[in-house]
């Protein structure tokens, strides 16, 4: 595949996610979209009619335009992909990207359902690459040579994971809490109605707070010697989701303690946070952030508005680091949750597999 690029599809193409997917993939020096895949009403008609919908801030890229969408099934353009990323509603992801993968199509999967699979890695691109080597072993459990199902997290437990996996490593986390505030573009469009969301804070979001509570263990945990499953990583987890009316970028109040003694300064968690960097920083993967967590100085940040884009959305923004009198340390942080928190991540995890040869057929 030297020299040319890897032709990818893209499952719920005309999604807040699958059009996020679309605007990233644009002029990537690795991948290039050849098929698309949405509902039986979009099917058979140009993206750029399909996608009439379309709330990125470019323009729909013109060659993705002119290709004609098609139901997500393994057939036409989509089973010529060396690749799918799927940014389908959890309401039908589980069959249809499970058939692409028993056809020997690697899926990259933003959805739900196969995440707790204890075969299926869910790897936060610049948090645990390594778990990518459970991949073998899913292929022999489910009998397929080149096909496989990798997720990426929860959009708020990506940015946490990022935070919360250098402090892990280092002191031990013994129970961490979190509140989000999180941003309308990740309940999809058309999403909540301006009568829920203006001048007003919605605290409740079906199934997150469960997610939250449950994905970092299994992120920050280890694969297991034999290679086929994870050991989670033992700390407990409380988390409070709320929808605020925000476009872009989820916000999260954290605080935690760790297991060791004497707890870190915080001028010791401040400098662990700045120090982190990732795999995929190392081998200047197209989509790796310059810096995984920017440690801001400063009350008053981050912000959705000032800091949602830092390293084009692929950088976790930490602020307000501090004492916590019920815990050890509490601070804020910004992840951008269509970006590193969704279809960001994805294309990374497909960058390290390309990197790693799990799309190579031989």
């Amino acid at each position: 595949m030297s020299g040319e690029k890897v032709k990818v599809g893209v499952l719920g193409c005309t999604g807040m996610v699958g059009q996020r997917f679309v605007q990233l993939l644009e002029s990537h020096p690795q991948f290039v979209i050849h098929g698309l895949g949405a509902s039986a009403r979009s099917a058979g008609k140009p993206y750029a009619e399909a996608a009439r919908n379309w709330k990125q801030t470019t323009d729909i890229p013109a060659a993705t335009g002119q290709i004609a969408v098609q139901e997500c099934r393994v057939e036409g353009r989509l089973a010529e992909c060396a690749l799918v990323f799927s940014g389908l509603d959890s309401s039908v992801a589980g069959a249809v990207e499970t058939a692409f993968a028993d056809a020997d199509i690697p899926v990259f999967s933003n959805s739900k359902n196969h995440r707790m699979d204890p075969l299926v890695p869910l790897i936060v691109p610049t948090v645990n690459p390594e778990h990518f080597a459970v991949i073998p072993a899913q292929r022999k459990a489910t009998g397929r040579k080149h096909g496989f199902i990798v997720c990426n997290a929860n959009c708020s437990t990506t940015g946490l994971a990022v935070a919360l996996a250098p402090l892990h490593r280092k002191y031990g986390l013994r129970r961490c809490s979190v509140v989000t505030m999180q941003a309308v573009s990740g309940a999809g469009y058309p999403g909540l109605s301006v009568m829920d969301m203006a001048d007003n804070v919605v605290p409740f979001i079906s199934g997150e707070e469960d997610k939250v509570e449950t994905e970092p263990q299994k992120i920050l945990g280890a694969l297991k010697p034999s290679r086929d499953g994870f050991r989670e990583a033992e700390f407990a987890m409380s988390a409070q989701c709320n929808r605020v009316c925000v476009i872009d970028g989820h916000t999260e109040c954290v605080s935690m303690d760790f297991a060791c003694n004497p707890q870190p300064s915080m001028e010791d968690i401040k400098r662990t946070l700045g120090a982190f960097s990732s795999e995929a920083q190392s081998l200047a993967l197209p989509s790796a952030p310059a810096v995984c967590c920017a440690v801001l100085e400063g009350d008053n940040r981050p912000q959705p508005r000032l800091d949602k884009d830092r390293g084009a959305g692929f950088t976790v923004s930490i602020g307000r680091v501090r004492r916590c009198r019920l815990f050890h340390v509490k601070f804020v942080l910004l992840s951008h949750n269509t970006i590193i928190g969704a279809a960001g991540s994805a294309i990374l995890n497909a960058e390290l597999a390309h990197h790693k040869g799990y799309l190579t057929r031989s």
